[in-house]
């Protein structure tokens, strides 16, 4: 089979698209080869391709944790899934098992979902990672309840552009930070009620008099660097703030302590490291819900930009880039 493959640590250009065998299922199991058509690119794509993977001493690797396709065999204990099925799911690419960078393959039927009859496979796979976080970090970490109030930094991001749509879902009030106008249209379409330009304003005074001076009842951190520590004034006291990137070292958290607020910490990738079968189970059943909501035509997700696999090189260039509105997707055939 054809995929591209990562020959070393370093630039974009260690990725090589090569002849590779095609994987196949081991007897008895429960998993499933699948023909994949499309793969999502997500930054954690990239910052595995410059530092290394998470298992160096497995190369060469072959990267992308979200895919789409078609079950083209299964293991004598499949119950689920026939060949022929269509579905997407978020498992491989952080080293160890394959990802999803290629034509085929390998994943346990429990960790995957029926694809959205509504949605093209590109679409469907630029979903699943974004997906889970977005849920994960609202529904689960940040325990969101109807009537409250969001903040979501980089709402038309990949992560943001998503979460906007679930916090919405559950009946809450959402101000968000985007950097032009056309992301603001864009978030707004998606059912954003207030919008800060954060290059042209102070997100902190602006979300404070969005709500009065109480605060947000839960803050949402997309972004990273500053940007957490900047955020606790305004969160209310015994609100919450979740956050997806790792605090920077010199984080201040004398303004959160004082406000007795609750940090959750987001990395939906915990599962797939730490082998946790039941994460990577409930992971296929966030999918199941979102593939319903997407059918219903209240969840989408943004295609940003579609590469042929051989184009993969450039793929990361344009997340390497920054400042994307919606997902760069990867397609195995012309």
């Amino acid at each position: 089979m054809k995929a591209v493959v990562m020959t070393a640590a370093g630039s974009p250009e260690v990725l090589e698209l090569r002849e590779v065998p095609t994987p196949t299922l081991p007897v008895g199991n429960t998993q499933l080869l699948v023909r994949l058509v499309a793969a999502g690119v997500n930054p954690i794509d990239t910052k595995l391709r410059q530092r290394g993977t998470f298992y160096p001493e497995e190369m060469l690797a072959i990267l992308g944790c979200d895919g789409a396709g078609v079950v083209e065999a299964v293991g004598a204990g499949v119950e689920r899934f026939r060949v022929g099925d269509e579905v997407y799911f978020c498992y491989g690419g952080l080293g160890g098992h394959q990802g999803n960078y290629a034509e085929y393959n390998v994943v346990d039927e429990r960790f995957v979902a029926r694809k959205p009859a509504s949605v093209s496979f590109v679409e469907a796979a630029a979903a699943p990672l974004v997906l889970i976080t977005a849920w994960e970090s609202l529904y689960e970490r940040g325990r969101l309840e109807p009537g409250e109030r969001v903040l979501i930094h980089g709402g038309a991001g990949g992560v943001g552009h998503v979460a906007i749509q679930l916090a919405k879902l559950k009946g809450a009030s959402v101000c968000t930070t985007v950097s032009s106008q056309e992301k603001a249209d864009f978030v707004k379409e998606l059912g954003a009620d207030e919008v800060i330009f954060y290059q042209e304003t102070d997100f902190v005074n602006e979300v404070l008099n969005w709500t009065g001076g109480e605060g947000v009842d839960l803050a949402f951190d997309t972004v990273g660097g500053e940007i957490l520590q900047n955020t606790f004034p305004v969160v209310r006291v015994y609100g919450d703030v979740v956050t997806i990137l790792e605090p920077r070292a010199d984080t201040v958290w004398k303004v959160a302590r004082l406000r007795n607020l609750r940090v959750g910490l987001e990395l939906m990738l915990t599962p797939m490291l730490q082998g946790l079968e039941e994460g990577l189970i409930h992971h296929g059943e966030i999918l199941q819900e979102c593939a319903s909501l997407m059918d219903t035509g209240r969840l989408k997700v943004e295609v940003a930009k579609v590469f042929p696999l051989a184009e993969a090189v450039q793929a990361h260039q344009v997340v390497e880039s920054g400042s994307m509105q919606g997902k760069i997707v990867l397609l195995m055939r012309d």
